[in-house]
């Protein structure tokens, strides 16, 4: 028998940089900063993490190794984040202004400068971002976002504003790019219509109501559906999600769109 769609446990993670008071349908425990809500990863699709980040303060500067130079032990992290909502001059950090030398990048990183070499590119509602693994990063204070992910933890912080957390320079250096980030990357959901990600690792598409034949094509297999408006059901049984959740499904076909408004769809390569 096929498997029905079923929701996702979900954990809130406390943060430095997190907030005290999320957006709804969300609700910070008292006395408690969330960054992340994360969406548990169903064993039937291991490779995939979803979650909310919500950010008060920067983000530490760090970078992801792919799966072709991660070590025994680390695994690779490519991810793209859409961005819900952002306070006026709100940004992002990634990639470099020009060209830079790992050895510049280390000094940087040590002596705090490096957020000077960084590219911060605002960001607002609908904007897309996707990171190839080995592109440096940050996420500032003000912005709420979906963040999509090779379900990874490994991760190496060049720069942390002082905070009294590890340092990975040596990795770091081993797998950061020290270039621009590629404009190819970037883009809206203006621009880009349904299919919001289609890179060698995830994709990521933005459904109005029913998904088009041309995108549910792209999901006979396990997928997630995370609805930001209305709500998404199983076709049989009583699985399903409204905004703030996220739903496991073994192939769209077994999902009811009924009743949905905006849904992210997301699958494995």
């Amino acid at each position: 028998m096929t498997e029905a769609p079923r929701r996702l446990a979900t954990r809130m993670v406390e943060k430095v940089w997190g907030c005290d008071h999320l957006p709804a349908p969300f609700r910070a425990p008292s006395n408690a900063r969330i960054g992340e809500i994360w969406f548990e990863p169903p064993p039937e699709l291991p490779q995939l993490l979803v979650k909310y980040l919500f950010t008060s303060e920067k983000l530490s500067v760090q970078v992801h190794p792919g799966d072709a130079d991660a070590l025994p032990g680390e695994e690779g992290k490519e991810e793209c984040w859409l961005v819900l909502d952002a306070e006026p001059g709100a940004s992002l950090a990634i990639g470099f202004r020009e060209q830079v030398t790992s050895e510049r990048i280390e000094a940087a990183a040590r002596d705090g400068s490096i957020e000077d070499l960084l590219e911060w590119h605002e960001a607002r509602a609908g904007d897309v971002f996707y990171l190839p693994a080995g592109t440096v990063h940050a996420i500032g204070p003000g912005l709420a976002l979906v963040e999509v992910q090779q379900a990874s933890d490994t991760t190496f912080r060049l720069y942390d504003y002082g905070r009294p957390r590890e340092l990975h320079l040596d990795r770091a250096m081993a797998v950061a790019r020290g270039e621009p980030y590629s404009a190819e990357h970037r883009g809206s959901v203006a621009e880009r219509g349904e299919t919001l990600i289609n890179g060698p690792c995830f994709r990521l598409d933005r459904a109005v109501g029913m998904p088009s034949l041309a995108v549910a094509r792209q999901y006979h297999c396990p997928l997630l559906a995370l609805p930001l408006e209305g709500s998404v059901a199983a076709r049989e049984g009583d699985g399903c999600a409204r905004p703030g959740e996220c739903l496991y499904a073994p192939d769209i076909a077994a999902l009811d769109f009924s009743q949905s408004g905006i849904t992210l769809l997301t699958r494995a390569r």
